[in-house]
């Protein structure tokens, strides 16, 4: 992948529903300017995620990322830990992604069954991510770009209607950006800003994935720098400008924040067709972002088996280069979260979903504990100078990322909507960590005897 690839696959992984529905309801709890520093809250931090990122895949490009980190920097069992939280995130929000473009096709095809879609939709991104890099990079490109130009669509008519320069039809907030402290500038106190800070960190959730991409970049160490930073840019001004149009032009009060904000202004600007436009954005950007966790949740597979903590079959590589196996497992689970959503909605499905919003957070740790141990071995027998790409500050950069990271896991405990999170995430990752010292530990080096035996390929297959 080139630096461009990489951009794209970022952004499809996190342009998703936080920026296309979650604002709304934020803005209504928060208002306008708290959902700004909610959000710019997070993209400080995912910044300084992305900073630890680089410094280590730019030192060890390597397809398993921040599973391999672990291993190496702080202990294997949280590699193992790390990996499958990864996997679980993408192939639950894989089976959820699935049954909403179902429900969505419904607006312009009634009569047809939903899980006839879901299998449609499924069925595309197997062939996508088992065929040919090059397809899959071209598909993940176009939908990206796709929703990216969307949003910048929607904040240039957004601005041009602030300014009255397009004349909105039954506006009646205030003009040039005035409605975003009409009614003070924190309507509600600190407290929902707080909040809103816990969920506005997984908005930015997907961003590492040019991490698991590391491994298949060419020039890696010019590439993914450069994409990150290109990548953060276009992620910060996309949705700080997105809300800071849905607060100048809907008001606290308007019922169209918690349901389709950008239809409602879409349809203000006069634009005709504005419900299936945004219909078919959003079923393009479920479809980019659950294109994009397909590819990174395969490649946890691949590197659970080269590092011999599952079975050596799961580390079978297509000719072209991707992890078939994997691919097949995380297909599969999607499959059964989209199941659980349907059949087991208020009990399994729930618990799958706390794991996730559990997962990013544990992920971001990781990361940046890694990073840190890193740093403190290389300088014991290298120069500092030699690391082709340095994150900025250390140790402030990781220090600050974990203890922001506590912050909002202590956070989610205080909160009853999120709490499930931890009741859930804790005991499952203390689960995956005991399960790993009392039988992986005894069994990984027959795997990788088998893993040897078998022939499988390596990382260098990758590259």
């Amino acid at each position: 992948m080139n630096t461009n690839q990489l951009i794209a696959l970022s952004l499809g992984g996190v342009i998703g529903t936080g920026i296309f529905m979650s604002p709304g309801y934020f803005i209504k709890s928060a208002g306008a300017i708290g959902t700004v520093i909610a959000y710019l809250i997070g993209a400080v931090l995912v910044c300084l995620v992305m900073q630890c990122l680089g410094e280590l895949s730019v030192h060890q490009p390597t397809t398993g990322a921040f599973h391999d980190y672990a291993n190496q920097y702080i202990n294997p069992g949280v590699g193992f830990v790390v990996a499958w939280l990864y996997w679980l995130t993408w192939t639950i929000a894989l089976g959820s992604n699935l049954l909403t473009m179902g429900v969505l096709m419904q607006h312009w095809f009634p009569q047809e069954l939903t899980w006839l879609w879901c299998l449609f939709f499924g069925l595309i991104m197997f062939i996508l991510n088992i065929g040919n890099l090059s397809c899959f990079s071209k598909s993940e490109s176009i939908t990206s770009w796709v929703k990216t130009f969307a949003l910048l669509f929607f904040i240039v008519i957004g601005f041009l209607m602030v300014t009255r320069i397009i004349p909105g039809h039954h506006i009646q907030t205030a003009a040039n950006f005035g409605e975003l402290t009409k009614n003070g500038w924190f309507p509600h106190g600190i407290g929902p800003i707080l909040a809103t800070v816990l969920t506005a960190n997984f908005a930015y959730s997907g961003a590492e994935m040019i991490g698991v991409a590391a491994g298949e970049t060419k020039n890696p160490e010019k590439a993914i720098p450069r994409a990150s930073r290109r990548t953060l840019v276009l992620l910060i001004t996309l949705f700080i400008g997105a809300i800071l149009i849905m607060g100048a032009l809907l008001a606290p009060s308007d019922n169209a924040l918690a349901t389709s904000p950008f239809v409602a202004i879409l349809g203000q600007a006069g634009i005709p067709g504005a419900a299936d436009i945004m219909n078919a954005i959003l079923i393009i950007t479920l479809f980019s972002a659950s294109n994009a966790g397909v590819f990174a949740a395969s490649r946890m597979i691949w590197s659970l088996a080269d590092k011999g903590e599952i079975s050596p079959k799961f580390g079978k590589l297509s000719r072209h280069g991707f992890p078939v196996y994997g691919l097949i497992l995380t297909m599969a689970g999607g499959a059964l979260s989209l199941l659980s959503s349907i059949y087991a909605a208020q009990t399994l499905y729930l618990a799958l979903n706390a794991l996730s919003a559990f997962a990013v957070v544990a992920v971001w740790i990781v990361i940046a504990w890694s990073q840190l141990n890193f740093r403190k071995h290389y300088q014991k027998e290298h120069d500092i100078k030699d690391l082709k790409y340095r994150a900025p500050l250390y140790p402030l950069t990781p220090i600050v990322v974990i203890v922001a990271c506590l912050a909002s896991i202590i956070g989610i405990g205080f909160d009853p909507n999120q709490r499930i999170a931890l009741i859930i995430g804790v005991p499952f990752s203390l689960f995956l960590y005991g399960y790993y010292q009392i039988f992986q530990t005894k069994s990984k080096g027959q795997y990788h005897h088998e893993f040897s035996r078998l022939g499988q390929t390596t990382e260098d297959d990758f590259i």
